[in-house]
């Protein structure tokens, strides 16, 4: 009987093991998910299948692989402004958008240069074309962030802002008919 239980909790925890998926390694730190990670900011990702050599270095945790994802850079850029440490709270803060104005929204791919200079890269959506100048205008004048850093160097890095006025507000649902 012991030996039953044994068995099935041997199995188990082979299970549990093989059901956790790869190890993940990004610019040699493990972490439990990439998912975090902007897709602009990865420079390589590399696979290394489960095998002896694989599991000697990494331990049982890559008894499924290893993902290695190597970074644009060792730090992220960083934005900081008096008590604010986000631009997206930072421009809803500087954008002049009164609560009497109708809701209006951008999405833009931003680059954050050596210099700690950011500009719009891609304007990927703006619902109009006076909020999108309004944003543009606070962004040419927002304070410096401190760059991305690679091997103690500062490099470029981009990122996404998404950002609706008035706070909290919701743009109006689009009505409209479908023909099939």
């Amino acid at each position: 009987m012991r030996r039953f239980i044994l068995a099935i909790t041997l199995l188990l925890g082979t299970i549990s093991v093989s059901a956790r998926g790869p190890l993940y390694v990004v610019n040699g730190t493990i972490v439990e998910s990439i998912d975090h990670i902007a897709q602009e900011d990865i420079e390589r990702i590399d696979h290394l299948p489960a095998d002896d050599e694989t599991i000697a270095k990494w331990g049982l945790e890559a008894a499924e692989g290893v993902i290695l994802v190597t970074l644009r850079y060792d730090t992220p850029a960083h934005f900081s402004h008096e008590s604010i440490c986000n631009f997206t709270t930072y421009l809803a803060k500087v954008v002049r958008w009164s609560d009497k104005n109708d809701p209006e929204r951008v999405s833009l791919r931003i680059t954050v240069d050596s210099d700690g200079r950011a500009s719009i890269s891609k304007v990927l959506q703006a619902t109009s074309r006076q909020f999108l100048k309004r944003v543009e205008t606070a962004i040419k004048n927002a304070p410096l962030w401190t760059p991305a850093m690679r091997a103690g160097v500062a490099v470029e890095s981009t990122h996404l802002i998404n950002l609706l006025l008035p706070e909290g507000e919701s743009l109006p649902v689009e009505r409209g008919v479908i023909l099939l």
